[in-house]
């Protein structure tokens, strides 16, 4: 799919974009264009990689006209750059509403003005039935993808909707691991919260399948594993060696779920079972032959689908640390 192409990637110093660019060149395309506001990770990321297939470009999805420069001759995009931390998102709605939501407009527009062939959106377990800003904006982020699939334009778009990637920036695991190491306490919101996890690899390879077979219009949702974060914390702790490590809850913060969900009851019903690795919710929009396209597959049997439910075992647990290179 990627071969010979031009990819651009909004945001794409960050650890989404590290990991989906080391599986993008290996792919053969003729460029990758990295499109974020941060010089200095740019000079990094430059360093880390030396390609000559990596091209950068310093600019903010909330310019529209350096989107549109950005795209010019631009065969795909992925779009990864938001505003994504709860707390910052609920102190300072206005710069989220800005990023998350004009920018994925101008994204779109940036794409249709150019003749993309595809954009790829990533969205968050945040988004279904969201309980602060940030999954609001990214709630809103997938109707403007969705339905930009109207526009009467060659440009397909589609959204991947994942949960929690493990050693992410900003991940509870670097947090827990400096807190072991600095304070000997781990804070936890509250004990009982669970999450959704996936490695970053797999994430991306997740993200690829979704690109390639997705037909435009859909939320291609992936299935993920769930834990328990006292679980999480706990293997950490012992992982660390060291036992006066204690466990203090703090109480959520502002928008906070103690559970997440990936879809919602209303989303159920026209959600359908992919494979054994995602689920497919299907808009209400009527989107000529999206409906056909999946008309094969069964329909999803559930109504809801929780992170805590189906939790994994502790030892589950670490052996997706130990994939995902935290733990030896």
């Amino acid at each position: 799919m990627f071969r010979n192409t031009r990819i651009l990637v909004t945001g794409g110093t960050g650890s989404w974009g590290y990991e989906l660019i080391r599986q993008l060149l290996p792919q053969n395309p003729n460029e990758i264009i990295v499109f974020s506001r941060n010089e200095s990770t740019q000079v990094a990321m430059q360093r880390s990689f030396e390609d000559s297939r990596l091209s950068f470009c310093i600019g903010d999805i909330r310019d529209r006209e350096a989107l549109i420069r950005a795209c010019a001759g631009v065969d795909y995009i992925f779009h990864l750059a938001a505003l994504k931390h709860v707390p910052v998102c609920e102190e300072q709605p206005y710069e989220a509403l800005k990023t998350n939501v004009v920018g994925t407009q101008y994204v779109i527009e940036a794409a249709i003005e150019n003749n993309v062939k595809k954009v790829i959106y990533i969205s968050t377990d945040k988004a279904a039935n969201p309980s602060n800003f940030y999954g609001m904006t990214k709630a809103i982020g997938e109707k403007l993808i969705v339905h930009a699939n109207l526009l009467r334009t060659e440009t397909k778009f589609v959204c991947v909707r994942g949960g929690n990637v493990l050693g992410t920036n900003g991940s509870v695991i670097h947090l827990f691991t400096k807190q072991i190491h600095e304070k000997s306490q781990i804070s936890i919101t509250d004990k009982g919260m669970t999450r959704f996890f996936l490695t970053l690899e797999d994430a991306i390879t997740l993200l690829f399948k979704a690109s390639e077979e997705s037909l435009g219009g859909e939320i291609f949702v992936m299935t993920m594993p769930t834990c328990k974060i006292i679980d999480l914390a706990d293997i950490l702790i012992e992982a660390s060696g060291k036992s006066d490590v204690r466990i203090a809850e703090t109480g959520t913060r502002p928008g906070e779920k103690i559970h997440e969900i990936l879809l919602t009851e209303f989303e159920s019903q026209t959600t359908i079972l992919y494979d054994e690795q995602y689920l497919v919710i299907l808009p209400t929009l009527d989107i000529p032959g999206l409906k056909e396209y999946y008309s094969a597959y069964p329909g999803a049997d559930i109504t809801s689908f929780s992170s805590k439910d189906n939790l994994m075992e502790k030892d589950e647990i670490r052996a997706l640390l130990v994939k995902g290179g935290f733990l030896t």
